[in-house]
This record gives C-alpha cells, sequence and structure tokens, in this order.
C-alpha cells in the first residue's frame, strides 16, 4: 500500500506501518499497515511488539496543536 493510500483509508489516524519498499533516497514508498488509531499511546504500545521490524510512524492529518516532529536519519 502506498503511503497516500494509506493517509487516505485512516484519514486523522496515527499508523504504524512495515516498511515493505523504499525509494532511491531510502524514503518508504510500499507500506502494510500494523496498526492504526486515533491514540497515539496506542501506536507507541503497539511498536513494542514489532521491535525487529523495519516500521514507519506518522500521523495522517495536520498534526493536533502541542504536538512536534522529531526525526532520525540512518548514519
Amino acid at each position: 500500500m502506498t503511503i497516500e493510500t494509506v493517509k487516505r483509508r485512516y484519514k486523522n489516524e496515527w499508523v504504524l506501518a512495515e516498511v515493505l519498499g523504499r525509494d532511491e533516497l531510502d524514503q518508504p514508498i510500499k507500506l502494510k499497515v500494523l496498526k492504526h488509531s486515533k491514540s497515539r499511546d496506542e501506536i507507541y504500545d503497539a511498536l513494542k511488539k514489532f521491535k525487529y521490524t523495519p516500521t514507519y510512524q506518522f500521523y495522517t492529518g495536520e498534526l493536533p496543536e502541542g504536538y512536534a516532529v522529531a526525526m532520525n536519519g540512518k548514519c
């Protein structure tokens, strides 16, 4: 599933997805949704079960007030 498809299907939800494919810049382009929820905490709890799975977590709408974005790049 593409990121755009996930955003349309799970509008205004937090998503935890397994990364199945990446582009030439190493950005996720193909995903398998593992968990989706209105609650960010549910996504963080679910993430513990997928410790060794390459995952991507994101919010599909506008970030709620008071939230910030943090990025972690490859070394």
